[in-house]
């Protein structure tokens, strides 16, 4: 049994790099929130080695709206035109503006993956089909070259299968999704989350990590990307059976 397994926490729960010393992946959380300062960036991207990699999450601006309780972490101040433009994929200069920031970061950690995690508000309406439609070529068309990174698309909610992969063979977006909940429509490369069956506080069992890893063995490469109170613990017990399985 063979396969290029990414497994790693969303964040890191200890230091940067006493976690880079157990894991080869994270995915950077702070940027869904606040990007931080190109600085303190360039100093994550320093203390490890460059094979390491940090996928990360984008602004909560251009997918989430204002109204979310993930803005209760913003620390920027946004004006009452800017209230208006964010979230839901507009393409609005808030949220062109907030791309270019998460581009940014991106470019300074050396991300091959950029996450868009939607709230399970943003429904499958034709305005927000229409919306991700043209925020996804705008950046398409404005990235150089093209294909500089990854994208991964988290939709959660109404969505059903076919919408998923529609839009996903049509922007070339890969689907990102919590193997416990739902199935990848995308093909090749994985993008798992793990967010705890039922909620954050749960731990995942000897027999959840085994289905974890068959349907991991499914996708090449797959990242396993864990997001529970235990996401370490449960991380280092999957890299341990991927390693008693042969897997890598």
């Amino acid at each position: 049994m063979r396969g290029d397994l990414r497994v790693g926490c969303c964040g890191f729960p200890v230091s940067l790099q006493r976690y880079a010393g157990e894991f080869r992946v994270t995915e950077v959380q702070q940027t869904f929130y606040q990007p931080p300062r190109p600085r303190t960036l360039a100093r994550w991207r320093a203390v490890v080695d460059d094979e390491f990699e940090f996928t990360l999450k984008a602004w909560q601006l251009i997918t989430h709206e204002p109204s979310s309780p993930t803005y209760r972490r913003l620390r920027e101040k946004l004006s009452k035109q800017q209230k208006r433009e964010v979230g839901g994929f507009r393409l609005s200069p808030a949220v062109m503006a907030a791309w270019e920031r998460t581009a940014e970061a991106a470019c300074i950690l050396r991300s091959p993956i950029i996450l868009f995690q939607c709230p399970a508000s943003f429904t499958p309406s034709p305005e927000n089909k229409a919306n991700l439609r043209a925020f996804f070529r705008q950046i398409r068309a404005r990235s150089s070259p093209p294909q500089r990174w990854t994208l991964a698309w988290e939709p959660r909610g109404r969505w059903q299968p076919a919408e998923v992969r529609e839009l996903c063979q049509e922007l070339g977006l890969v689907h990102a999704v919590d193997p416990f909940v739902g199935r990848p429509v995308t093909a090749g490369m994985g993008y798992f989350r793990l967010h705890g069956r039922g909620g954050y506080r749960y731990r995942y069992t000897d027999g959840d990590l085994r289905q974890l890893l068959e349907r991991a063995l499914e996708n090449n490469p797959c990242y396993v990307l864990f997001n529970n109170i235990a996401m370490a613990e449960d991380a280092r017990r999957f890299l341990r059976l991927c390693a008693a399985a042969g897997a890598r």
